[in-house]
């Protein structure tokens, strides 16, 4: 039985699936998900640090709901611009803690903050410091109650705190994720939109900003390219934060992988993509089959040599890397290039698909325009 490979790359003596990296990477490219963190704030405006969870509590939230479709960090991301501005003058550390914490006016009946009906205490100013009333929590503004009954742990450190950035994104990502709604659907995303906050206004008001960052996260990367290059990075930047999977991908999207890469290790379990299965994906959005590995896909269209340089790239084109960078049976490595030095990159285990410049990895064997 044949299985399914990852980007093999042939040397003198073995075969190598793709993205276990190179024998000398550069260490100046930052690691995990931090070039994808880096450009998707960049484009949509929010802190380093609270996209770190948007993705994160996106991704992880299959495990409390896995019949959830269509949550996206940019749904969050909506929800706590309009909760919070980002935990907006606040401190976000390493780990996830906002400080100051987040109170929200106490829930008296008065109408401060639009609540006339009267909310009694129920956390003994646990997370609110109001043992005499109640208020909403944290980034995401949690009520104690819900929060107690959704609550997650998103960091893995053993609480559940709603002023903990990944603990609330991924408590929110659940909450919203209901017992199983479709996302995809308008209907069903306003459905969500709505429990959180029983107002039209405000299901308008995140929708907006849903858009919003779904737009600037892509589009404000390939401002100016057209046609084909231009929905297949359209396509690869919509699988930012998507983890990396030894033998992941396919033209559907992300999908479970294989074992074991030559330093162990597996994709089994991990839903996501390797480097040549995210190339095989955003290239059949654009309508163009390529074959599934690094260096098979070196040879489809125009070969743009090593010796031509990165200048000689367009957006668009497969950035390949090789152990001997003229030979194409040594390839183990491709990316696609977004322009200024950068490429969309599933570089290796226990990384995400992120943008990185093309220096990341040391062994640039030039690139392949399929069109």
């Amino acid at each position: 039985m044949k299985r399914k490979m990852g980007c093999l790359g042939v040397t003198l003596f073995f075969a190598l699936v793709c993205c276990a990296g190179p024998l000398m990477m550069s260490m100046s490219a930052s690691s995990g998900s931090g070039g994808t963190t880096a450009n998707a704030a960049a484009a949509a405006d929010i802190p380093a640090r609270m996209l770190t969870a948007y993705i994160a509590a996106a991704e992880g939230v299959q495990s409390y709901r896995a019949g959830c479709r269509g949550m996206q960090w940019q749904i969050l991301a909506g929800i706590a611009k309009v909760e919070s501005g980002h935990a907006v003058g606040r401190t976000v550390r390493s780990d996830g803690e906002v400080r100051p914490r987040i109170l929200g006016p106490g829930l008296d009946g008065s109408g401060a903050g639009g609540n006339t009906t009267p909310v009694p205490d129920t956390d003994h100013g646990r997370w609110d410091g109001d043992p005499d009333g109640e208020r909403a929590v944290g980034p995401f503004q949690f009520l104690p109650a819900t929060f107690r009954t959704v609550g997650k742990d998103g960091n893995n450190d053993g609480v559940k705190d709603p002023h903990n950035v990944d603990d609330a994104a991924l408590s929110a990502a659940v909450y919203l994720c209901g017992k199983g709604r479709d996302l995809t659907q308008r209907q069903q995303l306003e459905t969500a939109i709505r429990s959180y906050n029983h107002s039209a206004a405000y299901v308008a008001d995140v929708m907006g900003w849903i858009s919003r960052y779904k737009t600037t996260s892509s589009a404000a990367s390939i401002k100016g390219v057209t046609g084909k290059a231009r929905t297949v990075l359209a396509a690869a930047l919509s699988q930012r934060g998507k983890p990396y999977s030894w033998g992941g991908g396919s033209v559907n999207g992300p999908s479970h992988g294989i074992c074991c890469s030559p330093g162990g290790s597996s994709g089994e379990h991990i839903r996501g993509f390797d480097c040549s299965g995210l190339a095989s994906y955003a290239y059949a959005q654009a309508g163009i089959t390529l074959p599934r590995t690094a260096a098979a896909q070196a040879g489809v269209g125009r070969r743009i040599p090593a010796s031509a340089g990165v200048k000689a790239l367009r957006p668009g084109d497969l950035v390949f890397f090789g152990y001997v960078p003229t030979a194409d049976g040594t390839i183990h490595h491709v990316g696609i290039y977004l322009g200024n030095g950068k490429m969309i990159n599933a570089l290796r285990p226990g990384t995400k698909v992120r943008v990185d410049p093309v220096s990341v990895m040391s062994d640039y064997a030039g690139g392949a325009r399929p069109w």
